[in-house]
């Protein structure tokens, strides 16, 4: 008889990774998909129009002021935040049934966004901190990207240390001084939550056949 791990029946987790803008999560995050199949991006949902390229369904759910309006009213949405005029959300029936069906679904998303699904999936929730090694090398990161003005920069380093305070609300905290180290405890994490007997909803009818066979 294959053990209730092997047979995979359990349920999904949403698995958070936060951290400041130039610590790596968006790196990471883009390397744990491509390495691990049971698990999916979430997909937000957005009143901003799309971008050349981008995909309705794959990138963003792309929806109107009033179609967001009422899923905040239906309560359709693990976590929303408006930010620069356009508005962006988690819808729940997506994430709710990859979960059912044993899939993990990913977040790349700030504090804020993670006090709010804490609040309504508490239970399925791991919540990851990535931090960098130093303000110093997160600043050397940011300007060697090249992106950002100066200003830009300043914004984000000030807003690197508010986001830094809310590190302990994690359930596990990284440093990211080696991104494949990182990486490898990421995995590690994950690994270790799937494994939790509270995901394992097959477990009650495997003791059962184990016992009564």
């Amino acid at each position: 008889m294959p053990s209730v791990v092997s047979s995979g029946v359990r349920r999904g987790l949403m698995f958070v990774l936060s951290s400041p803008s130039g610590a790596g999560k968006s790196t990471l995050s883009r390397l744990l998909l491509a390495d691990d199949g049971n698990i999916v991006m979430s997909v937000s949902a957005t009143t901003r129009p799309p971008r050349p390229g981008e995909v309705d369904g794959k990138d963003y759910y792309f929806v109107d002021q009033s179609r967001f309006d009422a899923m905040v009213k239906d309560d359709a949405f693990l976590e929303w935040a408006t930010v620069f005029s356009n508005r962006y959300g988690t819808p729940r029936g997506p994430v709710e049934t990859a979960l059912a069906l044993g899939r993990d679904v990913l977040f790349d998303i700030d504090w804020q966004g993670t006090q709010q699904i804490a609040q309504k999936a508490q239970g399925d929730l791991v919540r990851v901190f990535i931090l960098p090694p130093s303000m110093a090398a997160l600043e050397h990161r940011l300007r060697s990207r090249a992106q950002d003005s100066e200003e830009v920069i300043l914004n984000r380093m000030a807003r690197a240390a508010d986001e830094i305070s809310h590190g302990a609300e994690y359930d596990y905290v990284l440093v990211n001084d080696d991104l494949e180290h990182c990486l490898s405890q990421v995995k590690t994490i994950l690994a270790a939550e799937r494994l939790k007997r509270t995901r394992q909803t097959g477990l009650v009818e495997f003791v059962k056949g184990m016992l009564n066979p």
